[in-house]
Protein backbone atom coordinates (compact mmCIF):
# COMPACT_ATOMS: atom_id res chain seq x y z
CA UNK A 1 0.00 0.00 0.00
CA UNK A 2 1.08 3.95 -0.87
CA UNK A 3 1.92 5.24 2.90
CA UNK A 4 1.66 8.48 1.23
CA UNK A 5 -1.95 9.77 0.80
CA UNK A 6 -4.43 12.32 2.72
CA UNK A 7 -6.33 11.81 5.61
CA UNK A 8 -8.58 14.87 5.05
CA UNK A 9 -7.37 17.68 2.79
CA UNK A 10 -5.54 19.13 5.74
CA UNK A 11 -3.96 16.10 7.13
CA UNK A 12 -1.22 13.44 5.57
CA UNK A 13 -0.12 10.30 6.46
CA UNK A 14 3.82 10.27 6.74
CA UNK A 15 4.04 7.01 8.07
CA UNK A 16 5.64 3.97 7.24
CA UNK A 17 5.30 -0.20 6.88
CA UNK A 18 8.05 -2.44 8.71
CA UNK A 19 8.21 -5.62 7.12
CA UNK A 20 11.71 -6.58 8.58
CA UNK A 21 10.37 -6.70 12.43
CA UNK A 22 9.83 -10.42 13.55
CA UNK A 23 9.13 -9.66 16.99
CA UNK A 24 6.87 -6.83 17.99
CA UNK A 25 8.07 -5.55 21.94
CA UNK A 26 10.61 -7.91 21.84
CA UNK A 27 8.11 -10.89 22.32
CA UNK A 28 4.59 -10.74 19.83
CA UNK A 29 5.15 -12.31 16.58
CA UNK A 30 3.56 -10.17 13.34
CA UNK A 31 4.42 -12.11 10.33
CA UNK A 32 2.74 -9.48 8.31
CA UNK A 33 4.69 -6.67 9.85
CA UNK A 34 3.85 -3.20 11.48
CA UNK A 35 2.68 0.06 10.83
CA UNK A 36 4.71 3.14 12.33
CA UNK A 37 2.30 5.83 11.88
CA UNK A 38 2.94 9.79 11.94
CA UNK A 39 0.47 12.54 10.60
CA UNK A 40 0.89 16.17 9.54
CA UNK A 41 -1.23 18.63 9.47
CA UNK A 42 -0.51 21.88 7.12
CA UNK A 43 -2.00 25.12 8.22
CA UNK A 44 -0.58 28.78 8.85
CA UNK A 45 1.37 26.64 11.82
CA UNK A 46 2.31 22.84 10.78
CA UNK A 47 1.98 20.26 12.99
CA UNK A 48 3.27 16.48 12.83
CA UNK A 49 1.65 13.84 14.95
CA UNK A 50 4.46 11.29 16.22
CA UNK A 51 7.14 10.09 14.97
CA UNK A 52 8.18 6.66 14.30
CA UNK A 53 10.36 3.85 15.29
CA UNK A 54 14.08 4.58 14.74
CA UNK A 55 14.18 1.50 12.58
CA UNK A 56 12.25 3.21 9.76
CA UNK A 57 13.70 7.08 10.65
CA UNK A 58 14.78 7.36 7.39
CA UNK A 59 12.08 6.23 5.62
CA UNK A 60 9.75 8.57 8.10
CA UNK A 61 12.15 11.99 7.21
CA UNK A 62 11.91 11.07 3.54
CA UNK A 63 7.88 11.19 3.75
CA UNK A 64 7.75 14.26 5.92
CA UNK A 65 9.85 16.08 3.77
CA UNK A 66 8.65 15.06 0.52
CA UNK A 67 5.02 16.01 1.99
CA UNK A 68 6.14 19.21 3.87
CA UNK A 69 7.26 20.08 0.03
CA UNK A 70 9.63 22.74 1.06
CA UNK A 71 7.86 23.89 4.40
CA UNK A 72 9.29 23.26 8.33
CA UNK A 73 6.77 22.17 10.77
CA UNK A 74 6.56 24.51 13.59
CA UNK A 75 5.04 21.46 16.17
CA UNK A 76 5.86 18.27 17.01
CA UNK A 77 3.01 16.57 19.32
CA UNK A 78 4.52 13.65 21.50
CA UNK A 79 1.08 11.01 21.84
CA UNK A 80 3.66 8.53 23.57
CA UNK A 81 7.14 8.41 24.24
CA UNK A 82 7.52 4.65 23.71
CA UNK A 83 10.35 4.20 21.30
CA UNK A 84 8.62 2.53 18.52
CA UNK A 85 6.96 6.15 18.36
CA UNK A 86 9.39 8.30 20.24
CA UNK A 87 12.58 6.79 18.93
CA UNK A 88 13.22 9.01 16.08
CA UNK A 89 12.69 12.52 18.10
CA UNK A 90 16.03 13.22 17.92
CA UNK A 91 16.73 12.81 14.50
CA UNK A 92 13.64 14.85 14.10
CA UNK A 93 15.04 17.98 15.75
CA UNK A 94 18.47 17.55 14.27
CA UNK A 95 16.50 18.13 10.58
CA UNK A 96 13.91 20.77 11.93
CA UNK A 97 15.63 22.47 15.44
CA UNK A 98 13.07 25.32 14.83
CA UNK A 99 10.08 22.66 15.77
CA UNK A 100 8.47 22.80 19.80
CA UNK A 101 8.12 20.01 21.05
CA UNK A 102 4.14 19.69 22.57
CA UNK A 103 3.27 17.20 25.27
CA UNK A 104 2.21 16.97 28.90
CA UNK A 105 4.38 17.67 32.04
CA UNK A 106 4.82 13.57 32.54
CA UNK A 107 6.00 13.30 28.68
CA UNK A 108 8.88 16.00 29.02
CA UNK A 109 9.69 13.75 32.44
CA UNK A 110 9.66 10.81 30.41
CA UNK A 111 11.36 11.62 27.05
CA UNK A 112 14.30 12.61 29.31
CA UNK A 113 14.80 9.03 29.69
CA UNK A 114 15.87 8.83 26.04
CA UNK A 115 17.07 12.48 25.09
CA UNK A 116 18.29 15.79 25.94
CA UNK A 117 15.59 18.70 25.54
CA UNK A 118 15.84 22.21 25.47
CA UNK A 119 13.33 23.29 28.23
CA UNK A 120 13.17 25.83 25.25
CA UNK A 121 12.07 23.44 22.92
CA UNK A 122 9.19 22.27 24.69
CA UNK A 123 5.72 23.41 24.77
CA UNK A 124 3.66 21.88 28.11
CA UNK A 125 -0.51 21.44 27.49
CA UNK A 126 -2.18 20.27 30.16
CA UNK A 127 -6.04 18.03 29.90
CA UNK A 128 -8.39 20.21 27.58
CA UNK A 129 -6.23 22.66 26.70
CA UNK A 130 -6.48 23.53 23.10
CA UNK A 131 -3.20 24.88 20.32
CA UNK A 132 -4.37 26.53 16.94
CA UNK A 133 -2.74 26.06 14.47
CA UNK A 134 -4.89 29.00 12.16
CA UNK A 135 -8.14 26.58 10.97
CA UNK A 136 -7.20 24.13 13.23
CA UNK A 137 -7.66 23.57 16.67
CA UNK A 138 -5.80 20.50 18.67
CA UNK A 139 -7.62 19.64 21.69
CA UNK A 140 -5.29 17.78 24.35
CA UNK A 141 -7.27 14.94 26.30
CA UNK A 142 -4.66 13.31 28.63
CA UNK A 143 -5.06 9.33 28.76
CA UNK A 144 -2.95 8.02 31.66
CA UNK A 145 -2.19 4.05 31.76
CA UNK A 146 -3.38 3.38 28.35
CA UNK A 147 -0.95 2.33 27.96
CA UNK A 148 2.32 4.09 29.50
CA UNK A 149 1.21 6.93 31.78
CA UNK A 150 2.41 9.96 29.81
CA UNK A 151 -0.15 8.89 26.84
CA UNK A 152 -2.79 11.98 25.41
CA UNK A 153 -5.03 11.70 22.91
CA UNK A 154 -5.01 14.98 20.16
CA UNK A 155 -8.33 16.35 18.60
CA UNK A 156 -8.35 17.77 15.81
CA UNK A 157 -11.33 20.36 16.19
CA UNK A 158 -11.76 21.22 12.87
CA UNK A 159 -11.53 17.87 10.63
CA UNK A 160 -13.16 16.19 13.71
CA UNK A 161 -10.28 13.70 13.36
CA UNK A 162 -8.79 11.95 16.96
CA UNK A 163 -5.63 11.02 17.06
CA UNK A 164 -5.74 8.23 19.40
CA UNK A 165 -2.29 6.93 20.64
CA UNK A 166 -1.96 3.55 20.89
CA UNK A 167 -5.81 3.19 21.20
CA UNK A 168 -7.70 1.22 18.37
CA UNK A 169 -4.21 -0.06 16.89
CA UNK A 170 -3.26 -3.00 15.82
CA UNK A 171 -0.99 -5.34 14.72
CA UNK A 172 0.03 -5.71 10.99
CA UNK A 173 1.99 -3.37 8.36
CA UNK A 174 -0.70 -0.89 6.57
CA UNK A 175 -0.63 -3.31 3.36
CA UNK A 176 -1.29 -6.43 5.60
CA UNK A 177 -4.78 -7.85 3.81
CA UNK A 178 -6.50 -9.30 7.20
CA UNK A 179 -8.98 -8.12 9.23
CA UNK A 180 -8.99 -5.56 11.73
CA UNK A 181 -10.67 -7.25 14.76
CA UNK A 182 -8.34 -10.53 14.65
CA UNK A 183 -4.98 -8.63 14.84
CA UNK A 184 -6.68 -5.15 17.18
CA UNK A 185 -7.89 -7.85 19.18
CA UNK A 186 -4.27 -9.61 19.79
CA UNK A 187 -3.01 -6.22 20.29
CA UNK A 188 -5.49 -4.78 22.75
CA UNK A 189 -5.72 -7.66 25.16
CA UNK A 190 -1.71 -8.03 25.15
CA UNK A 191 -0.70 -4.57 25.32
CA UNK A 192 -3.59 -2.70 26.43
CA UNK A 193 -5.70 -5.31 28.91
CA UNK A 194 -4.57 -4.58 31.98
CA UNK A 195 -5.48 -1.15 31.57
CA UNK A 196 -9.30 -2.26 31.30
CA UNK A 197 -10.58 0.83 34.03
CA UNK A 198 -8.44 3.59 32.65
CA UNK A 199 -9.96 2.54 29.11
CA UNK A 200 -13.64 2.56 29.83
CA UNK A 201 -12.57 6.71 31.18
CA UNK A 202 -11.50 7.30 27.62
CA UNK A 203 -13.95 6.09 26.21
CA UNK A 204 -16.43 8.62 28.17
CA UNK A 205 -14.24 11.42 27.32
CA UNK A 206 -14.41 10.18 23.56
CA UNK A 207 -18.06 9.96 23.93
CA UNK A 208 -17.82 14.27 24.22
CA UNK A 209 -16.21 14.22 21.12
CA UNK A 210 -18.02 14.17 17.56
CA UNK A 211 -15.40 11.75 15.85
CA UNK A 212 -15.11 11.74 12.07
CA UNK A 213 -11.88 9.79 11.89
CA UNK A 214 -9.49 7.73 14.43
CA UNK A 215 -5.72 8.14 13.87
CA UNK A 216 -3.62 5.52 15.76
CA UNK A 217 -0.34 4.64 15.64
CA UNK A 218 -0.39 1.71 14.48
CA UNK A 219 -2.81 0.10 12.38
CA UNK A 220 -5.14 1.42 9.90
CA UNK A 221 -7.28 4.90 9.61
CA UNK A 222 -10.39 4.22 11.08
CA UNK A 223 -13.46 6.70 8.98
CA UNK A 224 -16.43 4.05 8.51
CA UNK A 225 -18.45 2.36 11.27
CA UNK A 226 -17.09 4.08 13.81
CA UNK A 227 -19.43 2.80 16.04
CA UNK A 228 -17.74 -0.66 15.65
CA UNK A 229 -14.92 0.08 16.59
CA UNK A 230 -15.38 1.69 20.08
CA UNK A 231 -18.23 -1.14 20.91
CA UNK A 232 -15.44 -3.19 20.61
CA UNK A 233 -13.25 -1.36 23.07
CA UNK A 234 -16.20 -1.21 24.95
CA UNK A 235 -16.09 -5.01 25.33
CA UNK A 236 -13.29 -5.57 25.50
CA UNK A 237 -11.90 -2.96 28.47
CA UNK A 238 -14.80 -3.98 30.30
CA UNK A 239 -14.01 -7.35 30.31
CA UNK A 240 -17.12 -9.22 28.95
CA UNK A 241 -16.66 -12.24 26.35
CA UNK A 242 -17.34 -10.93 23.08
CA UNK A 243 -18.03 -14.22 21.44
CA UNK A 244 -20.53 -17.12 21.94
CA UNK A 245 -18.30 -20.32 22.56
CA UNK A 246 -15.72 -22.29 24.14
CA UNK A 247 -11.74 -21.89 24.68
CA UNK A 248 -9.61 -24.59 25.97
CA UNK A 249 -6.32 -24.20 26.24
CA UNK A 250 -4.03 -27.33 27.08
CA UNK A 251 -0.37 -28.32 27.94
CA UNK A 252 0.13 -32.26 27.15
CA UNK A 253 3.42 -33.99 28.37
CA UNK A 254 2.88 -37.55 26.27
CA UNK A 255 -0.16 -36.22 23.94
CA UNK A 256 -2.49 -37.63 26.14
CA UNK A 257 -4.15 -34.60 27.58
CA UNK A 258 -4.21 -33.38 24.02
CA UNK A 259 -5.85 -36.37 22.89
CA UNK A 260 -8.71 -35.67 25.74
CA UNK A 261 -8.98 -31.56 24.91
CA UNK A 262 -9.17 -32.60 21.11
CA UNK A 263 -12.21 -34.83 22.18
CA UNK A 264 -14.13 -32.81 24.49
CA UNK A 265 -13.73 -29.82 21.53
CA UNK A 266 -15.62 -32.57 19.53
CA UNK A 267 -18.23 -33.55 22.05
CA UNK A 268 -18.77 -29.81 22.25
CA UNK A 269 -19.44 -29.32 19.08
CA UNK A 270 -21.81 -32.37 19.06
CA UNK A 271 -23.93 -30.79 21.74
CA UNK A 272 -24.53 -27.86 19.61
CA UNK A 273 -21.38 -25.48 21.18
CA UNK A 274 -20.97 -23.13 18.19
CA UNK A 275 -17.33 -22.74 18.80
CA UNK A 276 -14.86 -25.01 20.64
CA UNK A 277 -11.39 -22.87 19.80
CA UNK A 278 -8.09 -24.95 20.72
CA UNK A 279 -4.35 -24.19 21.33
CA UNK A 280 -1.82 -26.39 22.34
CA UNK A 281 0.38 -23.75 24.70
CA UNK A 282 3.38 -25.67 23.99
CA UNK A 283 3.21 -24.91 19.80
CA UNK A 284 0.96 -21.88 19.70
CA UNK A 285 1.33 -18.05 19.66
CA UNK A 286 1.06 -17.95 23.05
CA UNK A 287 -0.35 -13.98 22.76
CA UNK A 288 -3.17 -15.38 20.04
CA UNK A 289 -4.03 -17.89 23.32
CA UNK A 290 -4.23 -14.97 25.93
CA UNK A 291 -6.53 -13.39 23.29
CA UNK A 292 -8.84 -16.15 22.53
CA UNK A 293 -9.00 -16.70 26.36
CA UNK A 294 -10.63 -13.04 26.55
CA UNK A 295 -12.30 -13.77 23.77
CA UNK A 296 -15.17 -16.60 25.17
CA UNK A 297 -17.20 -16.56 28.35
CA UNK A 298 -16.22 -20.13 28.78
CA UNK A 299 -12.70 -21.65 28.88
CA UNK A 300 -11.35 -25.14 29.53
CA UNK A 301 -7.82 -25.64 30.58
CA UNK A 302 -6.41 -28.98 30.73
CA UNK A 303 -2.85 -29.57 31.71
CA UNK A 304 -0.52 -32.41 32.66
CA UNK A 305 0.70 -32.35 35.87
CA UNK A 306 4.19 -32.06 36.46
CA UNK A 307 7.18 -31.93 39.82
CA UNK A 308 3.44 -31.83 41.83
CA UNK A 309 2.33 -29.01 40.37
CA UNK A 310 1.35 -28.16 36.75
CA UNK A 311 2.87 -27.85 32.86
CA UNK A 312 5.19 -24.98 33.06
CA UNK A 313 3.00 -23.94 29.81
CA UNK A 314 0.25 -23.76 31.58
CA UNK A 315 1.83 -22.28 34.38
CA UNK A 316 3.17 -19.62 32.20
CA UNK A 317 -0.17 -18.66 30.53
CA UNK A 318 -1.66 -18.24 33.84
CA UNK A 319 0.35 -15.96 35.12
CA UNK A 320 0.15 -13.98 31.52
CA UNK A 321 -3.51 -13.98 32.19
CA UNK A 322 -3.36 -12.63 35.54
CA UNK A 323 -0.96 -9.69 34.65
CA UNK A 324 -3.49 -8.98 31.91
CA UNK A 325 -5.76 -8.33 34.16
CA UNK A 326 -8.70 -11.34 33.55
CA UNK A 327 -11.85 -11.83 35.09
CA UNK A 328 -15.14 -12.51 34.82
CA UNK A 329 -15.07 -16.00 33.45
CA UNK A 330 -16.21 -19.33 34.15
CA UNK A 331 -13.13 -22.10 34.11
CA UNK A 332 -13.04 -25.55 33.65
CA UNK A 333 -10.28 -27.68 34.45
CA UNK A 334 -9.00 -30.57 33.12
CA UNK A 335 -5.79 -32.46 34.52
CA UNK A 336 -3.84 -35.63 33.83
CA UNK A 337 -1.23 -37.36 36.19
CA UNK A 338 -0.30 -41.09 36.27
CA UNK A 339 0.69 -41.53 39.50
CA UNK A 340 0.01 -38.02 41.60
CA UNK A 341 -2.58 -35.32 39.52
CA UNK A 342 -1.71 -32.30 40.86
CA UNK A 343 -2.42 -30.18 37.81
CA UNK A 344 -6.12 -28.78 39.00
CA UNK A 345 -4.86 -27.49 42.27
CA UNK A 346 -2.08 -26.20 40.55
CA UNK A 347 -4.19 -24.07 38.35
CA UNK A 348 -6.90 -23.56 41.21
CA UNK A 349 -4.43 -21.70 43.39
CA UNK A 350 -3.52 -19.11 40.47
CA UNK A 351 -6.98 -18.68 39.10
CA UNK A 352 -7.87 -17.81 43.17
CA UNK A 353 -5.94 -14.94 42.51
CA UNK A 354 -7.90 -13.22 39.99
CA UNK A 355 -11.15 -11.31 39.80
CA UNK A 356 -14.95 -13.01 39.36
CA UNK A 357 -13.43 -16.63 38.33
CA UNK A 358 -15.88 -19.21 38.43
CA UNK A 359 -14.44 -22.62 38.55
CA UNK A 360 -16.63 -25.19 37.60
CA UNK A 361 -17.10 -27.73 40.53
CA UNK A 362 -17.45 -30.76 37.33
CA UNK A 363 -14.09 -31.47 37.19
CA UNK A 364 -12.05 -34.37 35.38
CA UNK A 365 -8.81 -35.92 36.32
CA UNK A 366 -7.57 -38.73 33.57
CA UNK A 367 -4.91 -41.05 34.45
CA UNK A 368 -2.50 -41.70 31.62
CA UNK A 369 -4.42 -42.71 28.36
CA UNK A 370 -7.85 -41.41 28.16
CA UNK A 371 -9.92 -44.30 28.65
CA UNK A 372 -13.79 -45.21 28.07
CA UNK A 373 -14.71 -43.32 31.99
CA UNK A 374 -12.39 -40.57 30.64
CA UNK A 375 -14.78 -39.54 27.84
CA UNK A 376 -17.75 -40.15 29.66
CA UNK A 377 -16.91 -37.46 32.38
CA UNK A 378 -15.50 -35.20 29.37
CA UNK A 379 -18.82 -35.64 28.01
CA UNK A 380 -20.85 -35.06 31.55
CA UNK A 381 -18.69 -31.92 31.60
CA UNK A 382 -19.19 -30.56 27.89
CA UNK A 383 -23.50 -31.12 29.13
CA UNK A 384 -22.22 -28.56 32.04
CA UNK A 385 -20.54 -26.27 29.34
CA UNK A 386 -22.90 -25.91 26.64
CA UNK A 387 -25.82 -25.31 29.07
Amino acid sequence: MNTDFMVTNDIRYVGVNDHDIDLFEGQYLVPNGMAYNSYLIMDEKIAVMDTVDIRKKEDFLTNLENALNGNVPDFLVISHIEPDHASSIGAFLEKYPSAKLVGNAKTFQMLALYFDIDPKQTLTVKDGETLSLGRHELQFILTPMVHWPEVMFTYDCLDKVLFSADAFGKFGALDAPEDWTCEARRYYFNIVGKFGMMVQTVLKKAAALDIQAICPLHGPILKENLEFYLNKYQIWSSYQPESEGVFIAYASLHGNTAHAAQKLGELLLAKGCPKAAISDLARDDMAEALEDAFRYGKVVLAASSYNAGVMPFMEDFLHHLKAKNYQNRTIALIENGSWAPSANKAMADILSQMKDITILSQQVTIRGAVKAEDISALETLADELVK
